[in-house]
């Protein structure tokens, strides 16, 4: 196997790109409350290059963005060694088993590559060569993104944790608010490794012993974000993306060990029952995550380089960096859903979603009802489990490709049998469109073997009194404008049933017909981040049937802004305005400005939300 260089180190990826005229260096003044994340907007809606801050308000430390703001870059940080090796295991799974002379010898590279995973450890590394006991966290350039955002945050940390019980370790990223010179929100959400450790500490009544790391390898960003079995290392995951033994040094004020090439280490404790409100924080839904009770990191110590660089990135609206991320991590993790799911084929999760609000899957239908044990796997497995909408075909097909799956699902699924609404679940704490945090409901639709209805392709028909703006997203997908929410919350089911729809299957009723159809993308972002399938999935006709509700179509999703929303994000005017007029000092040698300040979705014509 021939693989792309390693990345060791943050500090040399940044070298690497600016070689390669793949990175910007900003050296004008700029403030890290809103201006540094306007212009990476901008930036990453072009397709631009990665940027370096060298002169942030308030701060010694330069800042880069967008290093992953591309599929070029995504895969030039992590190299071509991850995909490589994943293939080669699930081949030595299904060839090389049971295992032979031969066998072992054509996969021996496997097993070579084995021996280097894991730790090495060293008296001291180059994140130790400048420590601040008590630390200034004033000091860090943390970014403000948008202008309803609680305060700084955090927006790449990597929080390791351990088991107090038992040790294993666990290495996430939660973002985290800085309150003042010494403390931060640490927003641990329901199901992630490092809450469960904390409530292990919690029952105890003990502190919770916490290293942060900001920088180095990127394979660890990918490691802390990767959906990974509880309990599985993701230090060991960095080091075999890596291909070499992790190295890590003593610290001299915790008890866990330090990553030598991180760029800034800040070691401290989050004690027992102790909660701040923090938040609220643009997310990457594209709404804000309101203000909640969190739990509290005390930094005792703050360890760095000589000459630190602070990574930061920006959520928003899709598609930002993490869109990148998470669609690389799909495609290294793809091999691996036939192996630990037989049934399932193939897998997507829409990042124009937020990941979490749509997946489908190609599954095999060997048996009556066979796809709904896979849609059930697929529902209990890891971070897969937030997932509220799911959409499931036995046909191989691109499911990137979603108008074309849309349609294939539509022409074959029987609303009777194939809608599923799973009630009083629990859901992504960043997901908002269900009754209460951490609350709501999912959804499957079942569309197999051969079409059962020939779709509608264009709308001819009068419009019906109340509605608006009929627009075809794709043949049998009728997308409509109606009134405001809060004026008629019950308009969805009364659609339903209007003889003018009879023959479409599918409605989605939005506050913006030709915003919501403009392309794939905001149609993704607008209707599945917009509502929750328990409350807001109508149908002409339902009926319970061995306790299960058979609606008949059309199925009428209401995908209207409710009045209880978080605000959607938007750049602030002034900085709007602030960064629009120094562009070119930004940018001397020139570099085109974005298309859009709100990432790769263009804005709606009027701001929508509460």
């Amino acid at each position: 196997m021939s693989h792309t260089p390693i990345v060791r180190r943050l500090g040399d990826f940044v070298e690497t790109l600016r070689r390669e005229g793949d990175l910007a260096v900003v050296e004008a003044p700029v403030s890290p409350d809103q201006e540094i994340a306007e212009i990476h907007r901008r930036v990453i809606a072009a397709g631009g290059p990665a940027l370096l801050f060298t002169n942030v308000e308030g701060s010694r430390f330069p800042v880069v963005t967008n290093l992953f703001g591309t599929g070029g870059r995504t895969e030039r940080a992590f190299g071509s060694r991850p995909q490589d090796f994943v293939k080669l295991a699930v081949r030595f799974a299904m060839e090389g088993i049971p295992p032979t002379p031969g066998k072992l010898w054509r996969f021996r590279r496997l097993f070579l590559d084995g021996l280097r995973v894991g730790m090495k450890h060293r008296r001291s590394g180059p994140v130790r060569e400048v420590q601040q006991s008590p630390p200034d966290l004033n000091e860090l350039p943390l970014l403000k993104l948008w202008p309803e955002d609680g305060g700084h945050f955090v927006t790449l940390p990597l929080v390791y944790t351990e088991n107090p019980e038992n040790g294993k370790p666990n290495l996430g990223m939660y973002r985290m608010q800085r309150y003042n010179s010494t403390e931060t929100g640490m927003h641990w959400q329901i199901g992630k490794g490092g809450g469960f450790h904390y409530d292990v500490a919690e029952r105890a009544g003990k502190p919770l012993e916490v290293a942060v790391f900001i920088g180095g390898p990127p394979a660890l960003i990918l490691s802390a974000i990767a959906p990974l079995p509880e309990d599985v290392p993701e230090l060991l995951l960095a080091s075999l993306l890596l291909g070499e033994r992790l190295p890590r040094c003593a610290n001299p004020a915790g008890s866990h060990p330090l990553l030598a090439e991180a760029e800034f280490a800040l070691v401290g404790e989050v004690p027992p029952r102790e909660r701040r409100q923090e938040g609220p924080f643009g997310d990457h839904y594209g709404y804000y995550s309101l203000r909640h009770d969190y739990p509290v990191f005390r930094c005792r110590a703050l360890f760095r380089r000589r000459n630190a660089i602070y990574p930061a990135t920006v959520v928003g609206k899709p598609r930002q960096e993490d869109f990148f991320i998470g669609d690389y991590l799909q495609e290294l993790l793809s091999p691996l859903f036939p192996l630990v799911m037989p049934s399932v084929r193939s897998l997507w999760s829409y990042g124009e979603t937020g990941f979490h609000s749509l997946a489908a899957a190609v599954v095999k239908d060997r048996y009556p009802r066979e796809a709904l044990a896979s849609a059930f796997r697929i529902l209990g497995e890891g971070q897969l489990s937030l997932t509220k909408f799911l959409l499931l075909t036995d046909t191989p097909m691109d499911l990137r490709d979603f108008r074309r799956l849309l349609e294939h699902v539509l022409a074959r699924v029987r609303w009777e049998t194939d809608l599923y609404v799973f009630s009083n679940l629990s859901m992504d704490t960043l997901d908002y469109t269900g009754p209460e945090v951490n609350k709501g409901s999912k959804g499957v639709i079942v569309g197999l073997g051969e079409p059962v209805r020939d779709l509608p392709r264009e709308w001819n028909g009068e419009v019906p009194s109340g509605v608006r703006d009929p627009r075809v997203f794709c043949p049998g997908a009728l997308v409509v404008g109606g009134v405001p929410y809060s004026e008629n919350p019950e308009q969805a089911g009364e659609i339903a049933g209007l003889p003018a729809f009879a023959d479409w299957p599918l409605l989605v009723l939005c506050d913006d017909p030709a915003h919501a159809t403009a392309d794939v993308p905001v149609f993704l972002w607008t209707v599945f981040t917009r509502f929750e399938p328990a409350a807001d999935i109508h149908a002409a006709r339902t009926r319970l049937i061995r306790a299960h509700p058979a609606r008949s179509g059309p199925v009428v999703i209401d995908a209207r802004v409710k009045p209880w929303y978080p605000e959607e994000v938007f750049c602030d005017p002034d900085v709007e305005s602030r960064v629009t007029r120094r562009w070119k000092e930004y940018f001397p040698a020139g570099m085109e400005m974005g298309s859009s300040a709100h990432g790769h979705l263009p804005p709606p014509p009027t701001k929508s939300g509460p």
